[in-house]
């Protein structure tokens, strides 16, 4: 079946390409249609390497291709319209825009990972969106990173969430079971730091920064002393 569809697939191209090349000629056709090819040849790399690509893709590309997977959405199906209580609609033409028609959420039933049935292009983006950051957290140096899941979240609402993780993986890790206290925080004067320690149900202990001509610097020395001096001994 695969081998039929991609021979229809060929006949058909093949046949728009000669309609085509009735209005401006087959040379221009051949230019014109080498250029989407190009386009769509990054982007099946892109799907199939998972990575991220050697060669940038341009603004009219992305465009392109979120033009493209908006319209595998539900919401912007052109011969039908869905009806239930999860929906998307978007009433605005400039949030049509500003948005490219994604109005569905991603994720189903309590799993975010999880295909939306009405947002297949909004969950194919999203599975994309997790393997591209993976790759490059794992260009960073982090390579036994084996999964990420990308979520949009406030900045202190994501440090809180980390800092909530990192403490429970912390009590799995000992043998007492015992709950971390404190957070070793290098100062900087930013509420959201301190309001996300603390929402963690965690103890600051504060790093001051040491004067540096007209800076002020952290030092590497004085967060490992403050770890060391935590009361009970680092957790």
């Amino acid at each position: 079946n695969s081998a039929m569809d991609a021979s229809s697939s060929t006949s058909s191209g093949n046949h728009v390409a000669a309609l085509v090349a009735q209005f401006i000629g087959a040379s221009y056709t051949a230019q014109g249609l080498n250029s989407i090819r190009h386009r769509r040849n990054k982007l099946k790399a892109l799907l199939s390497n998972r990575t991220l690509p050697p060669e940038p893709f341009s603004i009219d590309e992305i465009q392109s291709l979120l033009a493209d997977v908006a319209a595998m959405d539900s919401n912007n199906f052109s011969r039908r319209i869905g009806v239930g209580e999860r929906e998307g609609r978007i009433l605005c033409p400039l949030v049509h825009s500003r948005h490219f028609g994604l109005a569905h959420g991603i994720g189903r039933s309590g799993d975010v990972a999880a295909v939306q049935p009405k947002a297949a292009g909004s969950s194919l983006l999203s599975q994309i969106t997790n393997k591209l950051v993976l790759d490059a957290i794992k260009v960073a140096g982090a390579t036994r990173v084996d999964a990420t899941t990308v979520l949009p979240m406030a900045t202190g609402m994501g440090m809180t969430m980390t800092l909530m993780a990192v403490a429970r993986r912390r009590r799995e890790q000992t043998d007492t079971g015992v709950q971390p206290k404190h957070c070793v925080w290098l100062r900087v004067d930013q509420k959201t730091c301190l309001k996300a320690i603390t929402a963690a149900d965690l103890v600051p202990v504060v790093v001051e920064l040491r004067q540096e001509g007209d800076q002020l610097q952290g030092h590497v020395d004085d967060v490992a002393a403050a770890v060391d001096a935590v009361p009970g001994g680092a957790d």
